[in-house]
């Protein structure tokens, strides 16, 4: 709930800044943002999932600290050098200045691993909750101060690195640690052989959520270009949500679980459960969607999100595939995955954008993860000994709740011709109707869930 309301929260504030703001300022803070995302993916080298993972945190967490401060610390400093070069290679130069302050956030990135990891091992989610909080209100606050003093696309800049400077203080509060340096070499090599393909599988991860938007600038010109990128965010809106959720559960969950052949189904068919019924009833109803958010001029991106609705809850259910192999020390198999991953859905995507233009592409990425990656994720799920059987069947019955949910929101919204009646009826019957089948299921697998939480949560202690 708190992942929802803070992503509701920064939509408004999206639609406040987008009225204050020109353009060509947002367009300046993007490409400042962007840089900041790619950095901020290999900042901590994966240090933090070690954490969260390992049987005793505090003997790697003095070499991890060193490590993330080392690195956040040399990634911030050749950010502030190089700002120039970097927004010119970006073709902006106005976002130089931008760049060189967001590069502070690489350093704040870096120190806090260790605090993040242990708020996360603890399941200290109401904690994370309040420092996003801070973090969200601290940002909004300064940044619109300074958009009042004239200060312009800097004010998100600075007001960005003011709130993660509030967030770093809250997480060392939060997690009871002081920063502690040391570098303890029997701990280093394995520290760095888990952590690195994490951080280069997270880059990947980046540019395979990109590439098809280079490929269709391209392919099909900027104003098909915008049709696909707006149902791609608002493919994004409950799937990013409940992906927050499911990263943030999903390896504290499986680490200190270890082997119990019921974590894995329990979780998966938690998180596909409210994943599919999202994603199915959005792509069926696409179209009343689009007409009520943005009026009937976006209705070309109906088809692409009718394909992104499905392909947003395969991918929910992939990151509690990747957690489970990360919590079980297998970082490279994502690795590999999201390698291939970023090579298939290139070659998809041109094919589709070629033979059915943009719908083309986006019925490209399900292809892709149905028939590539999800096989590849149960191989390699399979090699790490988890019950993949167990988890197909724990798939079933939210998979047919989402499939009785969709046919009547497509029965009902075909009997309306005024788009905003037919989104109010559908959306209301297919979610009495997803209630009816699946919902005494899903109640009983949240009990048991919060009774295996209980049973296998670390205590909080202070730490030194």
């Amino acid at each position: 709930m708190g992942s929802i309301a803070l992503r509701l929260g920064s939509f408004v504030i999206g639609i406040i800044l987008a009225r204050i703001l020109a353009p060509e300022d947002f367009g300046v803070y993007a490409i400042a943002l962007t840089v900041q995302a790619i950095l901020m993916t290999v900042a901590d080298l994966g240090l933090s999932a070690d954490i969260i993972r390992s049987e005793d945190p505090m003997r790697l967490a003095p070499t991890i600290a060193t490590l993330g401060l080392v690195s956040g610390g040399a990634l911030a400093l050749a950010t502030l050098i190089w700002s120039g070069q970097i927004a010119d290679a970006f073709g902006s130069p106005g976002a130089s200045p931008a760049v060189a302050v967001l590069s502070v956030t690489l350093l704040l990135g870096g120190i806090t691993v260790v605090p993040f990891g242990l708020l996360q091992r603890r399941f200290q989610q109401r904690e994370l909750f309040f420092v996003f909080v801070a973090d969200f209100v601290v940002s909004t606050a300064v940044t619109l101060v300074l958009i009042g003093a004239g200060f312009g696309v800097l004010a998100l800049a600075i007001g960005r690195v003011s709130a993660q400077a509030v967030s770093t203080v809250l997480q060392f509060a939060f997690a009871r640690v002081v920063p502690r340096l040391g570098l303890d070499r029997a701990v280093l090599r394995p520290v760095l052989a888990f952590g690195l393909p994490i951080a280069a599988a997270n880059l990947l991860s980046w540019a395979l959520l990109n590439a098809d938007n280079v490929i269709l600038a391209r392919a099909v010109g900027a104003t098909a270009l915008g049709y696909y990128v707006l149902a791609f965010n608002m493919s994004n809106w409950p799937m990013s949500a409940l992906s927050a959720v499911v990263r943030s559960i999903s390896l504290p969950y499986f680490s200190r679980a270890g082997a119990s052949s019921d974590a894995m189904p329990l979780v998966t068919s938690l998180a596909w459960a409210l994943a599919i019924p999202a994603g199915g009833v959005l792509a069926v109803l696409s179209a009343p969607v689009i007409h009520f958010v943005y009026g009937d001029k976006w209705l070309p991106a109906a088809p692409v999100l009718a394909a992104l609705g499905v392909y947003g809850a395969l991918r929910v259910v992939f990151d509690v595939f990747a957690g489970y192999l990360y919590a079980r020390g297998r970082s490279r198999p994502v690795l590999w995955i999201q390698l291939v991953w970023l090579v298939a859905i290139v070659l998809a995507v041109l094919a589709g954008v070629q033979m059915f233009g943009i719908s083309g592409a986006g019925w490209a990425h399900v292809v892709v993860a149905v028939l590539v990656i999800l096989p590849c994720y149960l191989l390699a799920l399979t090699r790490a000994g988890a019950p993949v059987g167990a988890i197909l069947r724990s798939c079933v019955w939210p998979s047919v709740g989402a499939a009785a949910a969709m046919a009547i929101a497509g029965l009902l919204r075909s009997l309306f011709d005024d788009l905003l009646t037919a989104l109010l009826v559908a959306g209301s019957g297919a979610l009495v109707t997803y209630a009816a089948v699946a919902g005494p299921w899903l109640f009983t697998r949240l009990r048991n869930a919060r009774a295996t939480r209980t049973a296998i949560a670390e205590p909080v202690t202070d730490q030194a």
